[in-house]
Parts: structure tokens; C-alpha cells; sequence
């Protein structure tokens, strides 16, 4: 994959490396693939969109699956990789502006995308699973009860809004409470979907 960058996505990635270079531990996976294992296909090719750290990518080649991750953080690859390699994970950890080279077309037969939004992206994340493939993502919403995430609505979704860009995919599982009820108990900021692409008539 290429890694030329432009300006501001070089800058991005700085701030990024920057981030992940002063981490002090690997973050837990997302709870949208943590809390739902049983759900994954026995064998098949996986990608961990904008891993990160990589905690969703280990925890898929865990379960057998071939796994490829993606991040534009150099440092978070590199961290990754070496978490990989003490465990003895097969993982093609790479560094990629998936913005401008998004996966191929019917190439995953699991995608996760936790904590990441790029509305531009969304047809090419449905686009990029096999018929019978899911797709699990997990992020942050405008309902929020706390100040966790980040600041511009720009990076989190609306009401539903996860729901409504995946539409055509078949809903397996979804969560979003909002500000519904006691707020200080259940599943806050956040909303998670699991959809599945369908697989074609026979």
C-alpha cells in the first residue's frame, strides 16, 4: 500500500503516532465483538479498520481468523506487530490511508471499525464484505451522557444514524440507549451494530 501522504493527512498521522507513542497499555477490544465471539464465521479473512493498537485484530487471529489490520499510525503498526508477533498471531498489520484506498470490493468476511467515523468510507466498508460477511463497528454518538469521545459532532453519530448508513446490510444486533431511563446504568455515548451483507437468491 502506498504511504504518500498529503499535508493534512500527514499531520494526522503525527498527531496520531504521538498518541499512541505515549499510551501507556493496549486498550480492551470494542464490546460490539468482545460480548458477541459466537457470532463470527469458523474461518475467513477479517480486517481491523483503523485498529489502532490492535486489541480487535489480536483478539480475531485468537479466534482463528486471518486477520488484516490497518491504521495511518505507523507507531500504532509497529506496536501491534510486536504484540502479534510475542503470541504468535499471524497478522498482517499495515500501515494505509484507507480514506484514500479503501478495501477492496467483497474482500472481508468479518470487518470491525471500532471508534472511527468517516462518513465518505461507509459504502466502501458494505461494499468491501462477502455475501454472508458481517460487519461489527462500534462508536461514539451526539446523545451522550458524558463527555468521553470526541468533541466535534463531526466524529460521532447521530440518532440512529449508524442504523440508516448500513441499511442495506441485514441488522443482527443493535444497541443505542441514549439518554433513555437511568442514565447512569446500561449502554452510554456509544452505539454498536452487527450486520450481516446478504448473500445473493438463489
Amino acid at each position: 500500500m502506498s504511504n504518500d501522504l498529503d499535508p493534512d493527512t500527514d499531520a494526522l498521522r503525527r498527531k496520531w503516532d504521538e498518541r499512541y507513542q505515549s499510551a501507556s497499555a493496549q486498550r480492551p477490544p470494542a464490546a460490539v465483538l468482545a460480548e458477541n465471539l459466537h457470532l463470527l464465521p469458523a474461518r475467513g479473512r477479517a480486517l481491523d479498520l483503523a485498529c489502532g493498537l490492535g486489541a480487535n485484530a489480536l483478539l480475531l487471529a485468537r479466534q482463528g481468523l486471518d486477520v488484516s489490520a490497518w491504521d495511518l499510525s505507523s507507531v500504532a503498526i509497529d506496536q501491534l506487530r510486536r504484540a502479534a508477533e510475542a503470541e504468535g498471531l499471524a497478522i498482517d498489520a499495515q500501515v494505509c490511508d484507507f480514506e484514500r484506498q479503501p478495501p477492496e470490493a467483497a474482500g472481508f468476511d468479518v470487518i470491525v471499525v471500532a471508534h472511527f467515523l468517516s462518513r465518505e468510507l461507509m459504502h466502501s466498508i458494505a461494499k468491501a464484505l462477502r455475501p454472508g460477511g458481517l460487519l461489527y463497528y462500534q462508536t461514539f454518538t451526539q446523545d451522550a451522557v458524558t463527555e468521553t469521545g470526541p468533541s466535534s459532532t463531526r466524529f460521532r453519530f447521530e440518532r440512529n444514524e449508524l442504523l440508516w448508513v448500513f441499511s442495506d446490510l441485514w441488522v443482527c444486533l443493535y444497541r443505542e440507549e441514549g439518554k433513555l431511563g437511568d442514565i447512569t446504568r446500561g449502554w452510554r455515548d456509544e452505539a454498536m451494530l452487527i450486520a450481516q451483507q446478504p448473500r445473493p437468491a438463489i
